[in-house]
């Protein structure tokens, strides 16, 4: 990964149009609610094992949910 590589995600728009809360889904994947507001903001890359916990929670990808840039 370059300096200048960054994780775009779809955490946000997914979580919003499922109708789940942040509390909900960071009690789905064992982290804070402040870890997927840091996530949804783009200032927290997560962990691959993270990233396959919250793309299971929507039955999606890792790919559908995070975009190399």
């Amino acid at each position: 990964m370059h300096e200048s590589d960054v994780v775009k995600n779809k955490v946000y728009e997914v979580r919003t149009k499922a109708g789940i809360t942040q509390e909900g889904l960071a009690h789905a994947v064992g982290v804070t609610r402040q870890t997927i507001i840091a996530l949804e903001r783009g200032n927290y890359t997560p962990s691959v094992l993270l990233a396959l916990k919250i793309a299971r929670v929507f039955k999606k990808s890792v790919e559908d949910l995070f975009k190399l840039t």
